[in-house]
């Protein structure tokens, strides 16, 4: 087999082992592997996250284009849209063979697109049971509970997460989720909800300037648990942004390219969950799973967080 070779059907060498068609390389998430670069779903949603897409047929390619290109984990949510995404999915990709769907509970969206924290009993049951609905399943496979969020929005804020988690325990348990994760969380969080019950997942905050998770990091790898991080261009101030910009030239690739590839070299059980609304920015996103970083661009990048 040539494992030079590029795009969909093409065999992929990551970490010094040949992968089929699965960029990034894989991991086992939840008992299946996956690819490490996924996809995530909240770019296919109208402007700000809000209504419809713009163009519904791009956005039913991206997703279908998605898996050809061997794709296989999907992060999404209801309070997409709300709902579109849920929708989309369903439309594009059910009976989602093959496919690990990742879905987040933990806020709704009021009638004029903002994000409002729900999160007792009673509300995550409602939302899980409308994920169940708009994906067209019996079970989700993998539900985070979105905990954080604090000023910026997207940082953990301390404190129990013991009744929430503790709810959608007792909904796995009812069979109506199969696995459980976190997001937004601190590592004593974590811990606490591993106390409740397994935890497959933890979604954070974390990019190339924007550091602090590789203590977790390092204790999710050692339990087989996979971190995904979100937002990997998010919080980069002018220079940080120039000295990504400055690698990026140098390797004829694009910043975004760049810092996803940066992300996949910093541990085995990070996946990355990129998303987009186009076609040829999807490619080039699943592309960056072959970009390979030099020694020097590497201890470059690692300035950014000084």
């Amino acid at each position: 087999m040539d494992d030079s070779r590029d795009g969909t059907g093409a065999a992929r060498r990551k970490g010094g082992t040949l992968t089929d068609n699965l960029p990034g390389g894989t991991f086992t998430l939840a008992g299946r592997t996956v690819a490490r670069l996924g996809y995530g779903a909240m770019q296919l949603a109208g402007p700000g996250v809000f209504g419809p897409p713009n163009d519904r047929d791009e956005a039913l390619a991206v997703l279908r284009t998605a898996v050809e290109l061997g794709v296989n984990h999907f992060d999404t949510a209801d309070f997409y849209g709300p709902y579109v995404t849920n929708e989309l999915l369903r439309e594009a990709l059910a009976p989602y063979d093959g496919l690990k769907i990742v879905t987040k509970v933990g806020a709704v969206r009021d009638d004029k697109g903002g994000w409002i924290h729900e999160r007792s009993p009673e509300q995550l049951r409602e939302q899980v049971e409308s994920n169940l609905r708009n994906l067209g399943v019996e079970a989700l496979d993998v539900v985070n509970l979105r905990v954080g969020g604090g000023e910026d929005g997207h940082s953990p804020v301390p404190g129990s997460l013991a009744e929430p988690f503790g709810a959608l325990a007792e909904l796995r348990q009812e069979g109506k989720i199969k696995e459980l994760g976190v997001s937004v969380v601190d590592a004593e969080q974590v811990a606490q909800a591993q106390s409740i019950a397994p935890v497959v997942t933890v979604q954070n905050w974390y990019n190339v300037a924007h550091r602090g998770d590789e203590k977790l990091i390092e204790s999710l790898a050692a339990q087989g648990i996979s971190y995904v991080p979100f937002w990997p261009l998010g919080g980069f101030s002018p220079l940080q942004s120039s000295t990504l910009d400055d690698v990026a030239a140098r390797l004829g690739a694009s910043p975004k390219a760049v810092a996803l590839a940066w992300l996949l070299h910093q541990s085995p059980n990070i996946l990355l969950i990129p998303g987009t609304s186009s076609v040829a920015h999807l490619r080039e996103n699943v592309a960056a799973a072959d970009l390979e970083l030099p020694a020097d661009a590497l201890a470059e990048l690692d300035t950014i967080a000084g």
